[in-house]
């Protein structure tokens, strides 16, 4: 297989929502997620995006900025981001300092994804109207991108309120962190990233609806971002696709079955509407491999979702795995070691010149093993004529 070589390297990263069912510990399962980060950073992943969510049992991280500050203790080169922040739910001024605040303590190895809050579950118990969100979103976004930049905000909402507020701390990174906006179907996050100039986390990038929107999204992005004066680099589109990767098609299969049943429970159980798609499939999956969803299978198999995102997005800086624990913690390490070690190089041309260099020395292998018999013979038969000069001598 011959997969073209990309203009720029192809980051890899996670998207941590996380996933933990509720029969396990979940003490340990959220010291798991930081084993895993450590392990990401270990094996040379770029990046981990981390969620918040408050409800529904699964997506038990409520802070990420709390994992983000514990995970860059334990790491030395993964850059780590919310997964994201969801806006409506917080006053602006204290996510600007928090921002702030990590940016500083990881020295600019943190990232900021913002949303409107995905579970309305959570949008509930808070008592935020959820038609209200993606507006309210944009809202906090504007006045955090206007702190961070050193600006003084007085402003009242229906929501918040700020009275001559400013950042007591401006940001260690110049002129901020990097931003990105979460993006499904809608045209809201692109429409943002491009008013903003900041990336977009396209989160269901492998299903359909989501996949089909992939252009289109961008398109938005980059239209308001020339309205506004701005062009928008691929480099900061980032998709999301679950993956399970193993040495097998047949042992991937296997390893899914530990938890991807819970993992189709919890979707049905938050999203009902959602029984007649694939995770409704008596093997749902292979109905996931077949839809285009998932890709469960060898590097092989990776590789060629990739290259189908490539193709309908236009191309892409970063590709991001669910971390969505079908498998168990050994077999999920597993996937992930082969992502980096057989399916990135494939894309970064890691191993060109290594091949050339392989090619060269087979296509020259008579010539070369001839002069390396001649010299060894040369070498024997000198050492013959010197013993039998000395011989002679004595």
């Amino acid at each position: 297989m011959t997969t073209p070589i990309r203009p720029n390297r192809l980051r890899a990263g996670i998207f941590l929502a996380p996933f933990h069912p509720v029969d396990e510990d979940p003490t340990l399962a959220l010291r798991r997620d930081i084993d895993l980060l450590e392990h990401l950073d270990r094996i040379g992943f770029d990046e981990a995006w981390i969620g918040e969510h408050h409800s529904a049992g699964y997506e038990i991280i409520a802070s990420p900025e709390l994992m983000i500050a514990a995970a860059a203790e334990r790491t030395h080169r993964i850059r780590l981001g919310t997964g994201v922040i969801s806006l409506p739910y917080h006053h602006p001024l204290m996510v600007a300092n928090r921002i702030v605040q990590l940016d500083h303590l990881t020295r600019g190895r943190a990232m900021f994804g913002v949303g409107p809050g995905l579970l309305p579950s959570d949008a509930e118990m808070l008592g935020v109207p959820v038609v209200k969100q993606r507006d309210r979103m944009a809202e906090s976004l504007d006045v955090i991108l206007r702190l961070l930049a050193g600006e003084v905000v007085t402003e009242r909402t229906e929501w918040y309120t700020l009275n001559e507020a400013r950042c007591q701390l401006l940001p260690y990174t110049r002129p901020r962190p990097e931003f990105a906006v979460a993006s499904t179907f809608t045209p809201s996050g692109g429409t943002l990233a491009g008013r903003y100039g900041i990336g977009m986390l396209c989160v269901a990038a492998s299903q359909q609806a989501g996949y089909d929107v992939l252009g289109t999204n961008w398109q938005i992005a980059c239209e308001i971002a020339r309205e506004n004066g701005r062009e928008m680099d691929r480099a900061m589109l980032r998709l999301v696709a679950p993956m399970h990767i193993a040495e097998t098609r047949d042992q991937a299969m296997r390893d899914v079955k530990y938890g991807l049943t819970k993992w189709i429970d919890y979707f049905a159980a938050i999203n009902p509407t959602a029984s007649g798609d694939d995770l409704a499939a008596k093997d749902p999956a292979q109905a996931m491999i077949d839809s285009g969803r998932a890709a469960i299978g060898t590097p092989d198999d990776a590789i060629a979702m990739i290259e189908r995102l490539e193709k309908q997005s236009g191309g892409f800086g970063t590709i991001l795995m669910l971390a969505h624990n079908w498998a168990n913690f050994e077999a999920t390490r597993k996937s992930y070691e082969l992502m980096a070690r057989h399916v990135l190089p494939r894309f970064n041309g890691s191993n060109l010149g290594r091949t050339a260099s392989l090619d060269w020395t087979r296509e020259h292998g008579a010539e070369l093993i001839g002069k390396a018999m001649k010299a060894a013979s040369e070498t024997v038969q000198k050492h013959f004529a010197q013993q039998a000069a000395k011989k002679k001598a004595g």
